[in-house]
């Protein structure tokens, strides 16, 4: 499922107009990212859950070259499935 085929659902389980139901879309996922990248963790109970991990600077290697560098510290964020999606995607 991409995000077109989310608006259309909504669209149609709703009865909303698709700018409506875009714009429903868009706030949810503009409000996900914001938290996230306040450091905040993004919970929905039941589906998933979204967190952001820290990574220190390290000393990395150039697969091309050899040559030693270093990799800055980074955040990225990760996905946690919750219990009941696993239950329904193994059923």
């Amino acid at each position: 499922m991409n995000k077109m085929k989310l608006i259309s659902a909504l669209q149609a389980e709703t009865g909303i107009t698709k700018s409506e139901a875009a714009n429903v879309v868009d706030v949810f996922f503009d409000e996900m990212s914001a938290s996230l990248a306040k450091g905040d963790r993004v919970e929905i109970r039941g589906l998933c859950s979204f967190f952001v991990k820290k990574y220190k600077s390290y000393t990395g290697r150039n697969p091309k070259t050899g040559e030693k560098v270093t990799v800055a510290e980074k955040k990225l964020p990760f996905f946690k499935c919750g219990t009941e999606l696993k239950e329904r995607v193994d059923s």
